[in-house]
């Protein structure tokens, strides 16, 4: 249960909220005061920093030892480069990408994974399309639930346009309210809602600026923060885990998506190399539009957005398949030289990130445009190496966590109480009185000398307070939190070889390069937050970064080394 001290928090959080949202906008009237009147912010999506690094530099034995990421490179011969930025804890997409736009963290936006769980909600009434089970929901009561903010909450999760209904192209038209969880009063619980504080795009829209986003679920219109789903004025979403279908698109280096280039993997565009290189096209064109002064789709005229950007997705598949009959991506050593599947992913990566820069010098626009280049996450293991799977592709490596304390988790799909587990393991228990138990139960079953559950490290009680809210004080937090050794990856799957969420350094150490015209290149050696992305727009805009509400509660902080009153 919600403690009163929270309870009153988050209704001022929302109130807040609602006081800063504009019914209404007019561009010609932005409020920013500076010369950088537009945000281009990209996530590549398991792009770590020293990927970044090697890319621009050269790597021995790849593209002849000259750097493969040109246009990245020259993005950096005006930018500032933060070697030591870490992500979101977990660094999953959902808490990564949350932190980024809001700036808080998973303590102040209760955001801990796309799938986690919230004692203080209800279940869904219609079945999910990922199985959380749907019950009838009577008003004053709270059961719990696990909460699902990814495809399994599209109208038809197996359309890339998430079942929307004729017209709409993937966005909040996509989702199915019935498959959301409820609040005690039995109201479904939207993605914008579920965050707990304003972001950049709701500051951006109140002060009379015109917003943009493109992702990879209809459920990261989240990025809206609390309200009425609003703030981002032109969402693009195409459901990344829905059925392949050709693509009427062709990427920046010319693979032609129509008819599908890889056939023998329809089944999700995350299984395939090519496909997914297709997918993130449509959202590479989405930008390109918008840029031109379109909405996403081209078909209409629109104001290029003060702020606008898109997640990658095809390092991230670069880094962690294993695609049958075709080959293995990821790395080929400990210092990040890429394999052959890789390193195409970075370079259509790069080409395209280049498509956007041309369209905005052409345009006019490179000089009072920011362009942020981060990730939401990282991947681990970069050492191939280090890769050892639990229970592991012959299922015989060991248990996760999960497994060991089975009889602590509940034998009923009602409530959907579990384990969400990749190379982390967030448990909530049926009891939570029993955590000192369960955490038992794992230091007896994985003692350092045998450790069948590839256990590095266990949050819990005051160590895991020191991180997040206690668990009695906020619904949301999981009552045991476990990080395995580096490397661990609590999976049997035969096509994953990498995974993100933990704490590891590979996890989250990701690229953070601020790039502009008037900036000279700088490297930055001091540790920063990919939370500090948000204040930091506001403050190239010409914006208050205070007035996220994260940013009060948290502290947050521009990032160092720029000056924007005096062109860095």
């Amino acid at each position: 249960m919600k403690s009163q001290q929270w309870v009153a928090a988050a209704t001022s959080a929302l109130l807040l909220a609602s006081m800063s949202a504009s019914p209404a906008y007019s561009w010609e009237g932005f409020k920013g005061k500076s010369n950088i009147k537009h945000v281009l912010l990209i996530s590549i999506d398991g792009f770590h920093a020293v990927d970044y690094l090697n890319c621009s530099k050269g790597v021995t034995g790849v593209n002849g030892g000259d750097p493969y990421c040109p246009n990245l490179a020259e993005l950096g011969e005006n930018g500032l480069n933060y070697l030591e930025t870490s992500t979101s804890k977990p660094s999953d997409s959902f808490p990564g990408l949350t932190a980024i736009v809001s700036g808080g963290s998973a303590r102040t936006e209760g955001v801990f994974y796309d799938a986690a769980y919230d004692r203080s909600l209800n279940p869904p009434i219609t079945t999910t399309g990922n199985g959380v089970t749907g019950v009838p929901c009577t008003v004053g009561t709270v059961l719990g639930t696990r909460t699902e903010y990814e495809e399994g909450i599209d109208i038809d999760q197996n359309q890339l346009n998430g079942g929307a209904p004729a017209g709409k192209d993937g966005g909040i038209a996509s989702i199915d309210p019935n498959k959301l969880p409820r609040d005690k009063n039995c109201k479904p619980v939207y993605p914008w809602n579920f965050v707990r504080t304003n972001t950049i795009f709701g500051v951006v829209h109140a002060a009379d600026g015109y917003t943009a986003w493109s992702d990879k679920h209809p459920a990261y219109s989240s990025v809206n923060g609390p309200g009425n789903g609003t703030n981002v004025d032109d969402y693009y979403a195409p459901e990344i885990n829905s059925v392949v279908v050709p693509l009427s698109v062709k990427t920046p280096e010319g693979l032609n998506c129509s008819p599908i280039p890889d056939p023998s993997q329809t089944g999700a565009y995350v299984d395939s190399f090519q496909n997914i290189q297709c997918y993130d096209t449509l959202k590479v064109n989405s930008i390109v539009n918008e840029i031109d002064g379109k909405t996403h789709n081209g078909k209409a005229s629109a104001p290029v957005p003060n702020i606008l950007g898109m997640n990658f997705q095809a390092v991230s598949v670069g880094q962690k398949l294993i695609e049958a009959n075709v080959g293995k991506g990821g790395y080929l050593d400990a210092i990040g030289t890429p394999s052959d599947k890789l390193l195409g992913e970075i370079k259509f990566v790069d080409d395209s990130i280049g498509e956007m820069v041309s369209h905005l010098t052409k345009n006019g626009l490179l000089d009072s445009t920011l362009v942020v280049i981060t990730a939401k996450h990282g991947q681990s293991p970069i050492d191939p190496n280090r890769f050892f799977p639990i229970p592991g592709h012959s299922k015989a490596n060991g248990k996760s966590p999960s497994t060991i304390l089975t009889s602590f988790l509940p034998d009923s799909e009602v409530n959907q109480i579990g384990p969400t587990e990749d190379d982390i393991s967030l448990l909530w228990l049926t009891d939570p009185n029993q955590t000192a138990a369960a955490v038992a139960e794992l230091e007896k079953q994985s003692p350092v000398t045998n450790n069948i559950a590839g256990i590095g490290q266990i949050f819990w009680g005051a160590s895991l307070s020191q991180l997040f809210n206690p668990p009695s004080q906020d619904p949301r937090t999981p009552d045991i939190i476990v990080t395995p050794t580096p490397g661990v990856i609590y999976t049997g799957s035969l096509a994953k070889q990498e995974e993100h969420g933990g704490f590891a350094h590979d996890d989250t150490n990701v690229i953070m390069l601020l790039s502009n015209p008037r900036f000279h290149a700088k490297t930055i050696t001091s540790p920063v937050e990919t939370t500090q992305v948000a204040p930091t727009i506001l403050k190239a805009l010409g914006l208050d970064p205070a007035d996220l509400q994260s940013v009060r509660i948290e502290g947050t902080q521009v990032l160092p080394g720029i000056d924007f009153d005096n062109n860095n």
